[in-house]
C-alpha cells in the first residue's frame, strides 16, 4: 500500500499526466496482490469506460465547440448584456448571466472559460476593467457550467454510483443560479470601490426584445436539452447528440458561419479533450478496483466515523477533504477516486444520494478555479496572457462567496432537492 501511495504522489510531483499516474499506480497495486491480477488490468481499463451515459460527454463538448465557432455564444452574450448591462459593472454582470445560458448547453467549465476568455475578457478590458478582474469574473462564472445541467461531472458521478442523472441535473439548477446571483452581488459590492464602468441610461425594452429575437435559436437549445432529459423523453446521451445536430443546423445553415475546415478542427479538438477525460476515467478504474479490494473506502469511512458520528461534522470533513484534494488533483480523477469512498459514507449519515452527488460535484467544481492546478485558471492565462497569480488574487472575493454557497447547499438539503421533488424525480 505504501508503494502505491509513493508511486502515485511521486509521479504527480514529477509532472506526469494524471491518467498515466493513475494507471501505473493501479497496476503496481495489482502486482502487489499477485501477478495473476495484472491480467485484470486491460479488462478494468475497458470496463471503466463501458458505460452508455459516458457517450454524452463528447457530444456536449462538440456542441460547445460548434457554438463558439459559429457565433451562437456571441448572441447569448448579447442577450445577457441587454438584461443587465446597464448596471455598474454591467459587462461583469453580463458575463455571469451569459455563463448561465452557456451552461445549459455544454456543461463544461473550460469551454466557458475559453469562449469568454477570447470574447468577453478583451471587451471588458476595452471598457476599462482590469484584465485580472475580467479573468477572475470569467473564472468564477465558468464553474456554473458543470453545475447547471447538462454537467459532464454529474454524468460521471451518476454513471459510477448508480444515481439518477436526471435527478442530479434537476438538483443542479438552483445551486447554479445561486452561484450566479451571489457572484453578481460580489460584483455590485466591488463596483464603486473598484470604479467599475457603468453604462449610461437604464434598461431598454426595445434592446431586450431585439437581442432576444437575435438569440432565440440559441436560447431554444437549453430548453430542448433539459426538457428532453428532465421530461424523460430522451437520455442524456440522446439529448447531447440532438444538441450537436441542432448546433450544426443553426450555425451552418441558419447563421452560415460553419466551414468544412472548421468542422475538422472541432472534431480534432473534441477528440483530444474526450481522450484526456476517458484516459483518466479508465485508468482510475484500475486504481479504484485496487482500493476496493483492500477495503480502503471502508477504512476511510470508519476513520471519519471514529472522529465524529455527528452528520454535520462528517459533512464538514467531507467538504474540507474535497476542497483540499481539488487543489492538487484533476477533478475528473478526484471524482472517480473519491466518489466510491464518500458516497457510502454519506448514505451512512442519511444523506439523499442526489443531495450528496451535487455537494461532491460542486465542491470539485470550485477547485477548477483554485491554484495550483485549477484548469480554468490555466485556460484563461493561456488565452489572455495574464498571470495565474494576478488572476487568483482578483478571484478571492468570488472564491469566498462560492465556498459559502457550497456550505449552504451541503447543509440545506431542501434547497438542493426542491426541483427534483417538484419534477417527481425524488
Amino acid at each position: 500500500m505504501m508503494l502505491v501511495g509513493a508511486t502515485f504522489f511521486g509521479l504527480m510531483l514529477c509532472g506526469m499526466p494524471v491518467g498515466f499516474v493513475l494507471g501505473i499506480a493501479g497496476m503496481i497495486g495489482m502486482a502487489q496482490i499477485g501477478e495473476r491480477f495484472l491480467a485484470m488490468g486491460p479488462d478494468r481499463f475497458f470496463s471503466g469506460l463501458n458505460l452508455f451515459p459516458f457517450l454524452a460527454m463528447p457530444f456536449f463538448i462538440l456542441a460547445g465547440e460548434i457554438m463558439n465557432r459559429t457565433g451562437i455564444t456571441d448572441r447569448l452574450i448579447g442577450f445577457a448584456d441587454s438584461l443587465v448591462g446597464y448596471l455598474r459593472g454591467g459587462m461583469a454582470h453580463s458575463n455571469m448571466v451569459a455563463s448561465v445560458f452557456f451552461a445549459g448547453i455544454t456543461g463544461a467549465a473550460t469551454a466557458d472559460a475559453a469562449a469568454f476568455g477570447n470574447t468577453l475578457v478583451p471587451a471588458m478590458v476595452r471598457q476599462g476593467y482590469s484584465r485580472p478582474f475580467a479573468c477572475a469574473v470569467t473564472a468564477a462564472g465558468s464553474i456554473i457550467g458543470p453545475t447547471i445541467p447538462p454537467s459532464t461531472l454529474m454524468v460521471i458521478y451518476g454513471s459510477l454510483m448508480g444515481v439518477s442523472i436526471a435527478g442530479l441535473f434537476a438538483a443542479g439548477i438552483l445551486p447554479g443560479i445561486l452561484i450566479c446571483l451571489v457572484c453578481m452581488a460580489v460584483i455590485a459590492a466591488l463596483g464603486r470601490r473598484l470604479g467599475l464602468p457603468k453604462a449610461e441610461g437604464g434598461p431598454s425594452l426595445r434592446h431586450i426584445l431585439k437581442s432576444a429575437r437575435e438569440s432565440v435559436l440559441a436560447l431554444v437549445l437549453p430548453v430542448i436539452i433539459l426538457g428532453g432529459i428532465l421530461g424523460g423523453v430522451t437520455t442524456p446521451t440522446e439529448a447531447a447528440s440532438i444538441a450537436v445536430l441542432y448546433a450544426l443546423v443553426v450555425g451552418g445553415v441558419v447563421y452560415r458561419k460553419l466551414r468544412f475546415n472548421d468542422l475538422v478542427d472541432m472534431l480534432i479538438r473534441t477528440s483530444i479533450l474526450t481522450g484526456v477525460v476517458f484516459l483518466i476515467i479508465a485508468s482510475a478504474s484500475i486504481l479504484g478496483w485496487w482500493m476496493t479490494y483492500n477495503r480502503i473506502p471502508q477504512a476511510i469511512a470508519e476513520g471519519f466515523l471514529t472522529i465524529s458520528s455527528n452528520p454535520q461534522m462528517i459533512i464538514l470533513m467531507i467538504l474540507c477533504l474535497l476542497l483540499i484534494v481539488g487543489l492538487f488533483m484533476d477533478i475528473n480523477a478526484a471524482l472517480i477516486i473519491l466518489a466510491p469512498v464518500l458516497a457510502p459514507l454519506t448514505l451512512t449519515i442519511g444523506m439523499d444520494p442526489i443531495h450528496a452527488g451535487v455537494m461532491i460535484v460542486l465542491a470539485l467544481n470550485i477547485s477548477l478555479m483554485t491554484p495550483p492546478v485549477g484548469a480554468c485558471l490555466f485556460v484563461l492565462a493561456s488565452v489572455t496572457g495574464e498571470s495565474i497569480e494576478r488572476i487568483s488574487k482578483a478571484l478571492m472575493p468570488f472564491l469566498v462567496a462560492e465556498v459559502a454557497v457550497l456550505f449552504l447547499i451541503a447543509f440545506w438539503a431542501d434547497l438542493t432537492l426542491f426541483v427534483p421533488r417538484l419534477l417527481g424525480l425524488r
